[in-house]
């Protein structure tokens, strides 16, 4: 018998009885998903767009700057370990033309892909993740993920927030150009879509 499988063996044969040989996947929630994101609020700091060569898979930029999508993206990992630099660009392999063509790219390119509302905004659609926009503020639930249009031409997205001081719903985790911050401003932005993606229940 080899190293690992006595390894493995003994694992089993030491775990109580009953229990589980390897911890559980943790359970995909929105709770869960919101805690993650909000962990990055003073920990990213700055607002950083530039195009930068990145890692793959689970490429990242400092995690003292970032951009709107790098909350999403830094979230999704820690909390679930979902990388959407790896799925994203895995979809776009397989099906480059059904994502927008207005950078000019002729293939995909997994330092970037991934860190575009559009692209992202695809890819969930592509998962069968789009809500219908609520038709009151009280229909957004925690862990959804917004896009928007900034001053009606700049993308953007975060995600929504359990909080709700006083009632009032329309808190974000978001990275709108000063470092990962909870806000309410959520009904400030055009909003364009709404996406509940990699949760469970």
């Amino acid at each position: 018998m080899d190293i690992t499988r006595r390894t493995i063996l003994a694992a089993l044969l030491a775990a109580p009885a009953g229990a589980a040989a390897f911890p559980a996947r943790p359970r995909r929630t929105a709770a869960a998903l919101v805690a993650t994101a909000r962990r990055q609020v003073g920990v990213t700091t700055g607002y950083d767009r530039a195009y930068t060569q990145l890692p793959y898979p689970g490429g990242d930029v400092p995690r003292d700057r970032g951009v709107c999508t790098d909350v999403l993206i830094r979230a999704y990992r820690d909390a679930f370990g979902l990388d959407l630099q790896a799925l994203v660009h895995a979809d776009m392999q397989r099906a480059f033309a059904a994502y927008p063509r207005r950078w000019g790219l002729k293939r995909p390119d997994a330092n970037i892909d991934h860190r575009r509302v559009p692209n992202l905004a695809v890819f969930f659609a592509r998962r069968g993740a789009r809500l219908p926009l609520p038709r009151d503020a009280d229909g957004w639930q925690p862990g959804d993920i917004f896009t928007c249009l900034i001053g009606g031409t700049i993308p953007h997205t975060g995600i929504i927030s359990d909080r709700r001081p006083g009632g009032r719903p329309g808190w974000v985790i978001e990275n709108v150009g000063a470092g990962v911050r909870e806000q309410m401003t959520l009904f400030d932005y055009t909003l364009t879509g709404r996406f509940r993606w990699g949760l469970e229940g």
